[in-house]
């Protein structure tokens, strides 16, 4: 357990949120002084990521000033930015991870990053609170959630990694652990080395510094599956995995578990009792009522708290 200590602690996050009181006090003495010190940021901002001399950023601030317009819409008005621009300049001002423009395998599933401001994404943020409330209501300091399902293509990675990134969006130190030892996608959604993973460290192969930061979100960390093992059920359902969720638990504010589907064995149960938590993944159109009723009524009868159901839309 000391070397659980250790690794974890090592990769805690450590940003510093954003505070009126890092502005300087000048400009936050009255509401125009601090208008002017957030276009000031804005500016620097779309400065470096459109290469703008300091002419164009003072022809955006006079055209502010002289139309009552926001700094970021004289800019658009002006054609020397886009509105996708300075959408991201703001969420860079903010500290709000997002990435728009990201590309490579994975990006396609990376809702809460890509469409932030999207119906969908607003459904996970709804979703986020509501699953708040139901592990955070005895005021633990950090809760893990598994998230189940009774077939495959139901949703289940999809909802995990965009569920652990509107938690981080939230300012939670966040962990997304792949404990799909069969079939894992994690490190594909988001870009991580897989050769080393929960696989071996439960194997004792490797130690926590398998879990990697993903880039350009704060407060978000991933632990991916690592190689395929023979004995998935066996790792899970052993003493180290209880012994690692435990200490991990209290290192974090919040652990977002991806499981195999619950056809495939008995994994994501065993992954739920030492979770704590498990939510439910259907998917419409697609998944049976006796498969559902089926899992439920296995979570039921373990220690896991049922926090819901989702229905996922193909």
């Amino acid at each position: 357990m000391a070397r659980f200590r250790e690794a974890v602690a090592a990769v805690r996050p450590d940003e510093t949120p954003w505070s009126p009181a890092m502005a300087p006090q000048t400009s936050a003495a009255s509401p125009h002084g601090a208008a002017q010190w957030q276009d000031r940021r804005l500016g620097e901002i779309l400065a470096r990521r459109l290469d703008l001399p300091e002419q164009d950023l003072e022809r955006i601030a006079t055209t502010a000033r002289a139309h009552g317009l926001r700094f970021g819409d004289a800019a658009v008005a002006l054609g020397l930015a886009s509105p996708q621009d300075v959408f991201m300049a703001l969420a860079s001002q903010f500290r709000y991870a997002c990435a728009a423009d990201a590309t490579g395998p994975g990006a396609a599933e990376q809702l809460m990053l890509r469409q932030p401001r999207s119906a969908q994404a607003e459904a996970v943020r709804a979703l986020r609170s509501e699953l708040s409330r139901q592990l955070f209501r005895d005021g633990s300091p950090g809760a893990a959630l598994a998230v189940v399902s009774p077939q495959g293509q139901d949703g289940r990675s999809f909802l995990c990694a965009n569920l652990a990134v509107a938690w981080a969006q939230a300012g939670r130190r966040t962990l997304l652990i792949d404990a799909d030892l069969r079939s894992p996608r994690q490190h594909q959604v988001f870009g991580v080395e897989e050769s080393s993973g929960l696989s071996s460290l439960l194997a004792g192969r490797a130690g926590l510094e398998a879990i990697a930061r993903v880039a350009d979100v704060p407060g978000l960390c991933v632990l991916p599956a690592g190689p395929l093992p023979p004995n998935p059920l066996e790792l899970v359902d052993g003493p180290v995995f209880r012994d690692l969720m435990g200490d991990l638990t209290g290192r974090f504010d919040q652990i977002v578990v991806d499981t195999p589907a619950a056809a495939r064995g008995a994994d994501a149960l065993a992954i739920a009792d030492r979770c704590g938590a498990a939510l439910v993944v259907a998917r419409r159109d697609a998944s049976r009522l006796a498969s559902l009723a089926a899992l439920t009524g296995q979570l039921a009868q373990g220690p896991a708290r049922l926090a819901g159901l989702v229905v996922n839309a193909p």
